[in-house]
């Protein structure tokens, strides 16, 4: 186990790689959330003003739609966006097993509504569309299951394995005298805060520092909270704590931590706010100069005769101000004419604010939300109204699928067992893996950007096809029909597997086959019939048999 000293130099570590971004993220926060970000521990609970630099809110109102929008595509708790599969597609049709799944997908959606899970995302979508990376720690509750504690950028540092994903995770924040004592216990806690909490200074604040990080030191035979693959201290910030306040350990590392997109190498993501900071401090600028202009045309500088200084004016519409006129230019007039067309200005701002929506994907969220008749989109019409901005989003929604919602799954699916919720699992899958299939309407969207292609294909091989009916051997029917499955996202209980449907095939081919040899038959037998019956009424009239008559036929019809 590390000491105090050493987490404290890897801290101070940790704060220096990171010093670099902090600037630029302190005027990210400054020109579109002024509220978010934390770049001292004091900073909490200020309710002091803090959007001066806030003239016009288009950037502001287009990251809230960014971050609204990916919650309500991505992962929206009004409709299911995963499902749990099997790799392999053999067990997959196994009617205990699909029973088994399904439970266990309704009830992790369960745990989500009921704990603070879709407020966590909420918040976790604002920071990497602002800052470019997020964090939250996702603990166990008696009450949900699962708790977020989710941060803000400024009171977390985290570094990466060899492999570019995230492994440690330190985060100073504030406590008050009385909750680390009910939290860690009087003995734990340091000797000044155990004399302020003996003088009753409860409420007085004290800065802990948490540290989640593989443990290099432990025991793979053990597991117990000391021998857990991941590391959780809490010590104080201050010089004179000594004793770790608590240490325990996690299974998996316990943080989400996703980035917006990042460049090798780095530690921390980039953002779409920052691709739009340029646009808006220039839209900011352009808004006060037009009311610096509008001023000037409505409330211009005055010079007037030297007679009129400490007297009285009325400069407000229809006053009058008396003066003796003095000389031919004599009397108050502006010193300068203004005369700005503010058309040319506003004309620019619609390009300054057009270009700020697009760098946050404004217009496609809207209508994913709204629709353009007031209806819910479904994920085709996304697919087909925003081909190129779902491409452009492809990079985006997988490292969120890979650093958020798949993690997320994994550590809820680990606390829903702990908690005995989840029903005993068939025996079939002992050892099987378990996949997440994401179906929200971003992700089969994202799937039915190349159904278009296909259909386009599928259609001109039709029209051929009249032309030159031989065409169709080419068209594998049974693969258009997974594919298309698989980009509209039909779950696989609704198609019948590749072999039943040849069982089907043979059995249907089989049963024509048969009713055609009967039709025969039927048709054979009916004219041996005819012809018997013809036979007899030429008996019963003396007449020849026709047949007979034939040259070459004697009796018996024998040469």
């Amino acid at each position: 186990m590390p000491t105090i000293e050493q987490m404290r130099t890897r801290l101070s570590a940790l704060k220096s790689e990171r010093s670099s971004w902090d600037s630029h993220a302190q005027e990210l926060s400054k020109f579109f959330q002024p509220r978010m970000g934390r770049f001292t521990t004091s900073d909490r609970n200020r309710g002091h003003r803090k959007n001066q630099a806030i003239i016009d809110s288009t950037g502001t109102r287009a990251h809230r739609i960014l971050g609204s929008g990916i919650l309500a595509g991505a992962s929206s708790p009004g409709r299911p966006w995963f499902e749990l599969r099997l790799g392999d597609a053999g067990l997959m049709q196994d009617y205990e097993v699909q029973v088994w799944l399904d439970t266990v997908t309704k009830r992790m959606r369960r745990v989500f509504t009921a704990s603070n899970t879709y407020r966590a995302l909420h918040q976790l979508y604002d920071e990497i569309s602002l800052f470019g990376t997020g964090a939250a720690i996702v603990v166990a509750s008696d009450d949900t299951i699962i708790h977020h504690h989710t941060l803000t950028w400024g009171e977390y540092w985290i570094a990466q394995d060899a492999n570019g994903k995230p492994n440690t995770l330190y985060r100073e924040f504030d406590m008050t005298v009385a909750q680390m004592v009910r939290e860690f216990g009087l003995e734990k806690c340091s000797l000044s805060v155990q004399g302020m909490y003996r003088a009753g200074t409860l409420d007085a604040w004290v800065t802990v520092v948490h540290a989640i990080e593989p443990r290099d030191d432990r025991d793979p035979t053990k597991s117990d909270d000391m021998n857990m693959p991941f590391r959780s201290c809490y010590f104080e910030s201050g010089e004179g704590a000594t004793a770790v306040l608590r240490e325990s350990g996690f299974r998996r590392f316990p943080v989400l931590c996703p980035r917006w997109s990042l460049t090798s190498g780095d530690v921390y993501g980039n953002s779409p706010a920052m691709e739009a900071l340029g646009d808006v401090k220039q839209l900011q600028h352009q808004q006060l100069r037009k009311a610096q202009a509008i001023d000037y045309m409505t409330r211009p500088a005055l010079q007037a005769p030297t007679s009129l200084k400490n007297r009285e004016s009325e400069m407000v519409p229809g006053g009058v101000t008396y003066h003796d006129m003095a000389g031919q230019n004599a009397g108050v007039r502006p010193m300068w004419e203004t005369r700005l067309d503010l058309s040319h200005l506003r004309e620019d701002m619609m390009d300054v604010r057009a270009r700020i929506n697009s760098s946050f994907y404004t217009d496609m969220f809207l209508m994913l939300a709204s629709g353009s008749d007031g209806s819910r989109m479904t994920a085709r019409e996304v697919a087909e109204r925003h081909e190129e901005k779902l491409l452009m989003l492809g990079p985006v929604m997988e490292r969120l699928y890979n650093e958020l919602l798949e993690p997320l799954i994994d550590i809820t699916f680990d606390y829903m067992l702990e908690a005995g919720m989840l029903p005993p699992m068939p025996d079939v899958l002992s050892g099987a893996r378990i996949d997440v299939e994401f179906v929200s309407v971003l992700a089969q969207a994202q799937r039915q950007v190349g159904l278009a292609s296909v259909d386009r294909f599928v259609g001109n091989l039709m029209t051929l096809a009249q032309v030159r009916p031989e065409i169709l051997d080419r068209l594998d029917v049974d693969g258009y029909v997974d594919e298309t499955a698989d980009m509209l996202g039909v779950p696989p209980k609704l198609l019948i597997p590749a072999e039943q449907a040849q069982q089907l095939r043979q059995a249907r081919d089989q049963a024509a086959a048969a009713k055609e040899q009967s039709a025969m038959m039927q048709q054979q037998s009916r004219a041996v019939g005819n012809l018997a019956q013809a036979q007899s009424q030429l008996a019963q009239a003396g007449q020849q048999n026709p047949l007979e008559q034939l040259t070459g036929y004697g009796e018996g019809g024998v040469l």
